[in-house]
């Protein structure tokens, strides 16, 4: 947890003394158009190795009853058997999160002791709230990329800010999200079981991603930084004509810089579980075992000897041994 932090620290203080010492060309322009090639070659061929991998066999996760006879009553949604369930499944879980929904938790209680299990909203809850203020966020910051800004994004803008605390006014996504982290990391942290189990895999992104928030939230609340001039950058470095970096704060780059880096570690991390589930046969799959065979594709053809064939093979001696045939030898038969 400690090297996550301090690496997202640093690399944070480096781009903000770079750029405050005139290397803001470097921080701004080359390590963000590097970080774009590194994630759409990165994630092209980790696409690639995903749909070349064989799937020899049909395992589909399920969370019901399959359809067998009519008087069972089958789990459409969590058991479907036709390509239209798998998408309906699929939908459920990429926009509601369905299956952590029904996370359950074990304990064990000293009186007994015995081992029980409960349900667990809370994961389920914060992780929904994080992706789609994350997503919301994302979708505000295209304001930047554009000119005119589209409607719909000011209308976004709008929504979520449609609270007016404060001027600039306060977004909620921007509140919620700095919450959802802060649960998903103590999570991390105060489980003994999940803090065992962590790596710095685990922590670097939760530390890079509130990293940007925060920079984010000074940026915008703090600092006053000048957007006018940020975005007459940004909308430079989309058109491939680079501005100057003179009076941009060194904290937009620190921001940028941490934008950056989540865009090159995205194709190697466990972040790529957004596309992955959609490449995964625990959950691309029908369940429909006991109605069509599943035949693994890339099986080599393969020459069967039949049972007709071996008994043409060995009639003579199978019928000398006293075993029973299909077909009598033309001896046996004429007689």
């Amino acid at each position: 947890m400690l090297i996550s932090m301090l690496a997202v620290l640093a690399i944070s203080v480096v781009a903000w003394l770079g750029s405050s010492a005139g290397l803001g060309a470097l921080f701004g322009v080359a390590l963000p158009y590097a970080a774009v090639a590194v994630f759409i070659v990165g994630l092209a061929r980790r696409m690639m190795y995903w749909g070349k991998s064989p799937v020899p066999f049909a395992i589909p996760t399920t969370g019901g009853q399959q359809k067998s006879l009519d008087f069972f009553r089958q789990a459409k949604l969590d058991n479907p058997d036709t390509q239209c369930g798998v998408i309906l499944r699929m939908l459920l879980e990429v926009l509601c999160f369905r299956s952590l929904f029904r996370n359950t938790a074990a304990d064990v209680r000293v009186d007994g002791p015995r081992v029980i299990y409960y349900s667990s909203k809370w994961l389920w809850l914060f992780a929904l709230l994080f992706h789609y203020c994350f997503l919301l966020i994302f979708i505000r910051h295209f304001r930047f990329f554009t000119d005119p800004v589209p409607l719909c994004i000011t209308w976004l803008e709008t929504l979520d800010g449609i609270m007016q605390i404060g001027a600039p006014r306060l977004y909620m996504t921007s509140m919620v999200i700095l919450l959802a982290l802060g649960f998903l990391l103590s999570r991390r942290l105060f489980n003994e079981r999940l803090r065992y189990l962590s790596l710095p895999s685990d922590y670097f992104p939760l530390w890079l991603i509130l990293g940007i928030a925060l920079t984010g939230i000074w940026m915008r609340y703090f600092g006053k930084t000048d957007v006018a001039s940020v975005k007459v950058f940004i909308m430079g470095l989309v058109s491939f004509a680079p501005s100057g970096t003179a009076g941009i704060d060194g904290v937009f780059f620190a921001h940028l810089t941490l934008v950056s880096c989540l865009i090159a570690y995205f194709p190697f991390s466990k972040l790529t579980h957004m596309l992955g589930i959609f490449f995964s046969p625990t959950r691309n799959l029908p369940n429909n075992t006991r109605m069509a065979r599943h035949v693994n594709p890339w099986n080599p053809p393969k020459k069967y000897h039949t049972y007709e064939e071996y008994e043409d093979d060995f009639r003579e001696l199978m019928h000398e041994a006293g075993l029973p045939l299909d077909k009598q030898p033309p001896e046996a038969a004429a007689e």
